[in-house]
């Protein structure tokens, strides 16, 4: 197993933390390890903000442990490198997503999986790092942060740090999946919500080659869905559109994390279609005759290794990908949260790290 030494010195961070689930987040003060051998400092200038960070802070999956300091899409630069780091240098444009280490041992970790770690990838925040120092790991939403250098992703030249940031989650979560099932020319695939990930589904699904429909309940999303680049719009808020386009897609991507019936979309597939769900809703309906009778597939995906992450930046910046974004301060971060809760952002808050001073 590969360890980080253990430091004993530690850096001050300004940050914003949570200290229950009924507890707004709040300017706060953290600690930060200095640099071990294997070690990047990383002077954060934007953290995106997933709507998974609304469900940690509220406990709304149990589980949280508190106080915690959330964020999972950081972009910055880096600021210090420990004596055996070879990759990376002093000002170079680096990003950090959705975990932080892992036991680099296991059939998955050997296969460049690192997020199915057979023993437990170490989460960006939220999680103990079993692999390193030991430590309750704390995001984004702070002045600066140390990570094993395995774990930093470089950000092409060219590409806005602060449209880049969701790219770290929302990116590599629809990013995945698209490459996975091969998704590209010829191909008829469908979007399911036009959120943080479906935005970005959309524009990778493009420049894959793929024709593309967004499939949302509201009709207002229509001109945002071609804005995007989708070719065709289906509204779902009418019950006719699933009986007008049985068997139509070869590939669904679903975005959704609010219950919905499964089976209604798996009729939108052809024989043999796929349907990949990337959100994590409460229990949903499903009839197992939507997959058997037509042999449909319904699939799952979560997020992607580093070496596909930094593939898909790669791509993103090839293909001039980037999100769509809100910058904001950390001072509205609370506000910030209830306007995602009512899908109130087009279409994902970014924090500008700089206001938190």
């Amino acid at each position: 197993m590969v360890n980080a030494e253990l430091c004993t010195t530690m850096s001050i961070a300004k940050a914003y933390s949570a200290q229950g689930a009924s507890s707004p987040l709040a300017p706060d003060t953290i600690e930060r390890r200095d640099p071990g051998p294997h070690d990047v400092w990383i002077d954060i200038a934007y953290c995106g903000v997933c709507h998974s960070d609304v469900h940690a802070v509220r406990d709304e999956w149990g589980g949280t442990r508190f106080p915690i300091v959330p964020g999972h899409e950081i972009t910055g630069t880096v600021r210090e490198v420990g004596s055996a780091v070879k990759r990376w240098k002093t000002g170079d444009r680096v990003g950090v997503g959705c975990m932080v280490n892992s036991c680099r041992e296991c059939s998955a970790c050997r296969e460049h999986e690192e997020q199915f770690c057979e023993r437990g990838m170490t989460a960006t925040y939220n999680s103990y790092d079993k692999y390193g120092d030991r430590s309750l790991t704390k995001g984004g939403y702070s002045t600066h942060i140390v990570v094993n250098e395995d774990f930093v992703l470089r950000i092409p030249d060219g590409m806005p740090l602060d449209r880049t940031a969701p790219l770290l989650c929302a990116g590599i979560t629809t990013y995945s999946p698209l490459r996975r099932f091969g998704v590209g020319p010829g191909m008829h695939m469908g979007v399911v919500g036009l959120g943080g990930l479906g935005h970005v589904a959309v524009k990778i699904a493009k420049a894959m080659g793929a024709h593309v429909t967004m499939i949302s309940h509201s009709e207002r999303k229509r001109a945002d869905a071609a804005k995007l680049g989708a070719d065709d719009f289906l509204a779902t808020h009418d019950p006719d559109v699933f009986a007008h386009n049985k068997k139509r897609f070869d590939f669904i991507l679903d975005t959704i994390s609010a219950k919905h019936d499964y089976s209604a979309y798996l009729g939108l597939l052809k024989r043999g279609g796929t349907m990949v769900l990337v959100g994590i809703p409460e229990a949903s309906p499903l009839d197992a005759g939507a997959l058997v009778h037509q042999r449909r597939q319904l699939a799952g995906s979560l997020i992607g290794g580093i070496k596909e992450t930094q593939e898909m930046l790669d791509f993103c910046a090839k293909h001039g990908v980037l999100a769509d974004i809100e910058l904001i301060p950390a001072s509205k971060i609370n506000e910030a949260y209830d306007r995602m809760v009512r899908s109130d952002v087009r279409y994902r808050f970014v924090i500008d790290i700089q206001s938190l001073g």
